[in-house]
């Protein structure tokens, strides 16, 4: 066999060696999935043959529990009609598409996933350059995450609703709150990564702190930036669907999962839910995209 022959072999032996394993985690979950809904759902098919004087066999209970039209715990089989119903199924701009209120969702996590993103980087920078503010702030944006988000959130809204701001900027601030943390916290971490001997070795080069910073730390920070970036878009997304649940928002990934919530309507809480997923997923995959493409720029394999 030729070494071209071999190399493609090899490579499709490792794509499939990794795609294995996934496939088995997703089946079994799919597994867990369909026997939790029998388990939870067979006491109202149970109740209501019993009401009927009707004797359900197994494979009539089973049945039964995967289609019922209010579960306690939906199939995956009718998460997926109903996600494929509220997305390909239907115009985005109809105001029961599971896009058009992803979209929503998404302009302010954007929003606030920006705003936390250059928040925490300038707190990390002042952190790092000065001790007054390294001894007086970075206590403060620790105690800052352990009040809970669903106690501040309610509070920005009234806060914002009583001078004029409604809409977006509520919402991008509660992501903001939640997304800022990890950047501070990771970019701290990258600013102080480089080794003492090469801080040493910029100033016998007579760099200045901004040359520095540009030259040494900020490259070395790279890779913790883009590891805090990808955990602080899935908070900014949480803080984005906690947003629209104090407001009684009409649109928004938050408000499909409350309407569904107010009548019952399990399937389109879990659909929803299942959107929020693959939304965050597209997001984090996305900002690997960027994390692969500076690394090649920077001369280095991604």
């Amino acid at each position: 066999m030729s070494a071209r022959g071999m190399a493609s072999r090899a490579a499709m032996s490792g794509g499939g060696g990794s795609a294995f394993p996934v496939a088995v985690v997703v089946l079994g979950i799919l597994a867990i999935w369909y026997v939790a809904a029998v388990a939870l759902n067979s006491a109202w098919a149970l109740d209501q043959a019993g009401r009927d004087g009707v004797t359900l066999s197994a494979r009539e209970l089973v049945a039964d529990t995967w289609s019922q039209e209010r579960p306690r715990l939906p199939a995956p089989h009718q998460v997926a009609v109903e996600l494929w119903n509220t997305t390909v199924a239907m115009p985005v701009t109809s105001k029961r598409s599971l896009i058009y209120h992803a979209w929503i969702t998404l302009s302010a996590t954007l929003a606030g996933f920006v705003l936390g993103t250059g928040l925490g980087i300038l707190l990390a920078v002042g952190i790092v350059h000065d001790r007054t503010t390294n001894a007086s702030v970075m206590p403060w944006v620790i105690a800052s995450q352990t009040v809970p988000i669903l106690a501040i959130a309610p509070m920005i809204i009234v806060v914002l609703a009583s001078v004029g701001v409604a809409g977006l900027l509520p919402k991008a601030l509660i992501s903001m709150y939640l997304s800022f943390f990890p950047v501070v916290v990771g970019m701290v971490k990258g600013f102080r990564s480089p080794e003492t001997m090469l801080l040493d070795q910029m100033r016998t080069w007579n760099a200045s702190p901004a040359q520095t910073f540009w030259k040494l730390r900020w490259p070395a920070a790279l890779p913790y930036l883009f590891a805090s970036l990808k955990v602080a878009v899935a908070a900014s997304l949480v803080g984005a669907i906690i947003g629209e649940l104090p407001t009684g928002a009409v649109a928004g990934l938050g408000a499909r999962m409350l309407t569904g919530s107010y009548y019952g309507q399990t399937v389109q809480i879990w659909s929803a839910l299942m959107m929020a997923s693959i939304l965050a997923a597209t997001l984090v995959g996305l900002i690997g995209l960027a994390e692969r493409l500076t690394v090649r720029a920077m001369g280095g394999r991604a």
